[in-house]
């Protein structure tokens, strides 16, 4: 029996997203030389031009190879260069050596999306619906590596002596002072976490299941730069009573006084490289570019610790999860203050929120079968989870359930946090 297609309007909105999300990503890079796109700053970050050829190398391979009979590839040997990390799709390219890969240039790149594109677009309206669920995964992981492109150019930048941006910012002026911290009563007792099965999620993000939660807060806001200058400045990275075992060895390994990216100018203040330069750090921006390890040293500097993810859902699974400071068009990327209010906010946009919750599957968790059943599963293990999105999420991208992971020393993703206390049964 023959697979279902969707219906003509499902199948315009499917077009019309993904035109846009593939727009979104060429423009993203349309500042960018062919060095530019070529170099790889550390064996974390991938190159401009990678993250552009295997989002098309992903659409290539699970749609159109799979699902367009006789569709012929644009260049059988991408497939050993682009892949990432799907084992059954067989060798490929080793990731630290990805900046080695000075052919295909930028301009073959391009002309490689155009040639996957023209076929997607073709294709879209007679794909059976378990191929279009595939075109939705993809756009998904295309947003991801949208966010993936800017970090890394920044990181890329950030090498530079000259300290350029990828964009230029216009003048700026001081923001005001930040509202003084509140703290916010979460939802407590038995409360279901997870994706509802309502529209797109990935898998890690269910089965939805019930947890049990003590009295808690939330903070208001996240953590600004001005209150993370007042752990600096009171010896928060050179006092161990802080610092988890592990997070005190990487300090003095690597030498940390203060977050990614962070100087001192010759005047003894801050400044910090964007994606627009080097620039003053803002007082009343949220912090980020800061590990796991610096994020749990500063709230027990603060008499506080970091949320779990499932304290973190339960607060914004009531929150409007594309009202928040996120990425809508190529341009200036960049945290801003919070927004005066009431009740929690910054809960989505501006910074990704360490939880003090390590990325595990939730009971009833099983992969999909198949490469894709790769995606997120076999990571669960040594990562911690964070929520909310930042500015360089795309917009739509994020939702309550969403559980961002990464390494607890990592830290060239916008990433920040957000304090919580336990709260009086």
């Amino acid at each position: 029996m023959a697979e279902p297609v969707y219906k003509e309007a499902e199948a315009r909105d499917l077009d019309a997203r993904y035109a846009a999300t593939r727009a979104l990503s060429l423009s993203l890079a349309a500042n960018l030389s062919d060095g530019d796109a070529t170099a790889q700053s550390m064996p974390d970050a991938s190159p401009a031009k990678w993250h552009l050829a295997h989002v098309s190398w992903f659409f290539e391979t699970f749609v159109l190879r799979d699902s367009v009979p006789g569709y012929r590839p644009f260049d059988e040997r991408f497939a050993f260069l682009f892949n990432s990390y799907y084992e059954a799709e067989g060798p490929r390219h080793a990731r630290p050596k990805r900046g080695l890969l000075t052919r295909p240039s930028l301009d073959d790149v391009i002309a490689y999306r155009a040639h996957v594109d023209a076929a997607m677009l073709a294709a879209l309206p007679s794909l059976p619906a378990s191929a279009r669920d595939l075109v939705t995964l993809g756009l998904h992981h295309e947003e991801q590596h949208q966010e993936l492109l800017l970090t890394d150019i920044l990181h890329l930048f950030a090498q530079n002596p000259l300290q350029l941006g990828l964009w230029p910012r216009g003048p700026r002026t001081p923001s005001p002072p930040p509202e003084p911290l509140r703290w916010i009563s979460g939802p407590a007792g038995l409360v279901e976490i997870g994706h509802d099965g309502t529209g797109f999620a990935f898998d890690c993000e269910g089965p939805r299941h019930v947890v049990h939660l003590t009295p808690y807060a939330l903070a208001d806001r996240a953590v600004t730069n001005g209150e993370w200058t007042g752990f600096i400045e009171s010896g928060g990275y050179q006092d161990p009573a802080h610092w988890l075992s592990d997070g005190w060895a990487w300090v003095k390994a690597e030498g940390i006084e203060a977050p990614h990216y962070w100087e001192r100018d010759r005047n003894g203040g801050w400044t910090r490289f964007t994606l627009s330069g080097r620039e003053p750090v803002d007082p009343a921006e949220p912090v980020t570019h800061i590990s796991l390890y610096e994020a749990d040293a500063f709230a027990s500097w603060a008499g506080a610790r970091l949320p779990t993810e499932a304290e973190w859902e339960a607060v914004a699974a009531s929150l409007d999860s594309t009202d928040g400071h996120f990425l809508d068009r190529a341009g200036p990327c960049h945290p801003s203050p919070a927004r005066p209010g009431s009740g929690c906010r910054q809960m989505f946009g501006d910074v990704w929120e360490w939880t003090g919750s390590a990325y595990r599957p939730y009971p009833g968790f099983r992969p999909a079968s198949g490469a894709v059943g790769e995606y997120n599963g076999k990571f669960m293990s040594g990562q911690f989870v964070l929520r909310g999105g930042s500015c360089a999420t795309p917009r739509g991208h994020a939702r309550a359930s969403y559980r961002n992971f990464f390494y607890p020393h990592q830290r060239w993703q916008f990433t920040g946090l957000r304090l919580a206390r336990d709260m009086p049964a």
